[in-house]
């Protein structure tokens, strides 16, 4: 966790997610009665994500932590390869500007076939997913 992550104020969810995490710890017999007591009030009196992280650094990453942090990973991949396809369109519009322009008329819009496929294959990604 950056330094900016730490001092980053915490939301009630967040808490909340840090205080299920301690039960479950309990459950499995990680935690004693007395220590999650202590961390509970701790995570429900935390005002940052800074506060939140040693209460549980501890503890072993659940299946569900994986899965929280697997659909995260997707999120910011899906963000970044629709950031490739808007450069991808400046890029290809420019070409065909430039063209239209020093051809003396506007030309037939060709980056409209490769922006769609490109498009619709991200559309796929993102509601079917991949198998990396």
């Amino acid at each position: 966790m950056d330094v900016h992550e730490q001092r980053t104020r915490a939301s009630d969810a967040d808490r909340s997610r840090t205080a299920e995490r301690l039960a479950t710890a309990l459950s499995e017999g990680r935690l004693d009665v007395a220590e999650f007591d202590e961390r509970t009030r701790r995570a429900l009196a935390a005002t940052t994500l800074g506060d939140l992280a040693p209460l549980t650094a501890d503890l072993p990453v659940t299946a569900v932590d994986r899965t929280a942090a697997k659909k995260e990973v997707d999120r910011k991949k899906i963000r970044a390869e629709w950031g490739y396809w808007a450069g991808g369109a400046v890029i290809m519009t420019g070409i065909w500007g430039v063209a239209s322009v020093t051809q003396g008329e506007p030309k037939f819009f060709w980056p409209l076939a490769p922006l769609v496929i490109w498009g619709l294959i991200l559309l796929a990604e993102m509601i079917w997913g991949t198998d990396d």
